[in-house]
């Protein structure tokens, strides 16, 4: 084999490495964007533990393909980048949106959320989702809320009898 074609099988098995370990991956255009506004977009996915990579489009399409994603094929035509989050589901998602209303340029093309393939809606859904700990505080304020009702309940039960 040739050297060319070892280094095309050895960065779709990479890249197909990275899809396996990730929650989550987001896919966007970015087109347009300046080198300023690249360099904070990569820095704001660095800063939340999320890989900014850009991909050939062929190569990206064959490990997706290898992955059973054919789905992906029709977002992979033009300038594409790829963000990959491992630890936080929405992290890709939401830095891509919101950088998307600061650049205008970015476009959200598509994503996948554990097994679950996302179009642009779905990925702004994600979006604007609250994160994990979010989420936690959520759950955790609802059950407080019956307990501390009852306790207000209680107390003024003991004050009107105090009286």
């Amino acid at each position: 084999m040739s050297a060319s074609k070892d280094a095309k099988i050895a960065k779709v098995a990479e890249i197909k490495e990275k899809l396996q370990n990730a929650s989550s991956f987001i896919l966007v255009d970015y087109r347009g964007l300046t080198v300023a506004e690249d360099t904070v977009l990569r820095a704001e996915f660095r800063s939340k533990g999320v890989s900014y990579h850009v991909y050939k489009n062929r190569l990206l399409k064959i490990a997706l393909n290898e992955l059973g994603y054919t789905q992906f094929d029709e977002a992979l035509n033009g300038t594409t980048a790829i963000a990959i989050g491992s630890d936080d589901l929405s992290a890709p998602a939401k830095i891509s949106f919101d950088k998307q209303k600061a650049f205008k340029k970015l476009e959200i093309k598509c994503g996948l959320v554990g097994k679950d393939y996302l179009d642009e809606e779905g990925c702004k859904v994600l979006a604007t989702m609250p994160n994990r700990e979010g989420l936690i505080s959520q759950i955790v304020g609802l059950l407080q809320a019956p307990m501390a009702g009852l306790a207000r309940a209680v107390s003024a039960i003991a004050e009107q009898k105090a009286e």
